[in-house]
């Protein structure tokens, strides 16, 4: 990846929230839908910061001059799509018909998540981006655009894909890195000098994020993605596209990458599966039902013959159509 011209394309298409014409009238919605509606962009807002709070963390990570540039705006990005999906949801506020908060499932994720990716090693950070991305643009974003249906949804959602568009790109080209030989002996260096209490505090923040992981899922992507997309196939595109790059190397290097593999396999096994895909499902946080595997062997095959900056285009190119 040019990581140079990548750099020149954050810069150049940045935008503000007062570009998009806020003077226009939603289109009527029934009580139902600007409920779900309100509640998804108010859910969205606090989405967007915790993105932010990672890419700030990949910020103060990464040691090329240029990388720190581009998580820089990628920051800026995600603070810019926190005011937006709070302006939509007050644009979409038409009868008040209640108090709107984040889910509680949400904020008490949130400290944990923020304190685990501090604790945690890169890798993990990044997986977590990757997932939060692939299932917000290519399957809910998508899907709340389709389902509202109006010129201030679509403008808005056009210029946020944009921004997320760079943000998988560069999220593919990281996980190529950490799953590196380069980056096994760089890790290996690193923890080899970790204190007990450092390593402690690691497994802690883990422990706690897994714990509050399940809830703030199930409350802010796959119910609401229900509600949007009720077959779930964008849904499960964006799960399976997780567990290919997941999967992309035959032997993973990194623990966490291991750990997830073996609650799919345990998940997918006829015995492991009846007894324990429920205990599993939880632990991977998106429940035994997305947990299971979404891939077949042939696409299996195709994409470990790919490059990363080929798996990321292909993510990216679902976004142009069904």
């Amino acid at each position: 990846m040019d990581l140079e011209r990548m750099l020149e394309n954050c810069r150049r298409d940045q935008w503000r929230v007062g570009d998009l014409d806020w003077s226009r009238k939603p289109r009527p919605m029934s009580r139902e839908d600007e409920i779900a509606i309100v509640q998804l962009f108010t859910d969205m807002a606090g989405i967007e910061r915790l993105a932010g709070a990672l890419f700030r963390e990949q910020e103060r990570r990464v040691t090329a001059p240029t990388l720190k540039a581009i998580f820089r705006t990628f920051v800026v990005d995600e603070v810019r799509h926190s005011h937006a999906a709070q302006m939509l949801a007050d644009f979409y506020d038409v009868h008040h018909y209640r108090m709107y908060r984040q889910s509680e499932s949400l904020t008490a994720f949130a400290p944990h998540f923020v304190d685990a990716i501090h604790y945690l090693s890169d890798d993990v950070a990044n997986a977590y981006i990757v997932a939060g991305e692939l299932i917000l643009d290519i399957a809910l974003l998508r899907s709340i655009n389709d389902f509202v249906h109006d010129e201030m949804s679509q403008e808005a959602m056009t210029l946020i894909n944009r921004d997320e568009s760079r943000h998988i790109a560069i999220d593919y080209h990281m996980a190529e890195y950490y799953g590196s030989e380069a980056y096994e002996r760089r890790m290996a260096e690193r923890e080899t000098s970790l204190s007990l209490a450092e390593r402690a505090r690691g497994a802690k923040a883990f422990v706690n994020m897994l714990y509050h992981g399940h809830p703030f899922i199930r409350d802010v992507f796959l119910d609401p993605m229900s509600f949007v997309d009720p077959q779930g196939r964008r849904l499960r595109d964006a799960f399976k596209r997780m567990q290919l790059l997941g999967r992309k190397e035959e032997t993973s290097r990194r623990p966490f990458t291991r750990f997830l593999r073996v609650l799919q396999d345990g998940v997918d096994h006829p015995l492991a599966g009846a007894l324990l895909g429920d205990l599993l499902g939880r632990l991977g946080g998106v429940g035994k039902e997305f947990m299971a595997r979404q891939y077949d062997d042939a696409e299996l095959a195709r994409v470990r013959r790919m490059s990363y900056e080929e798996m990321a285009k292909e993510a990216l190119s679902v976004k142009e159509g069904d």
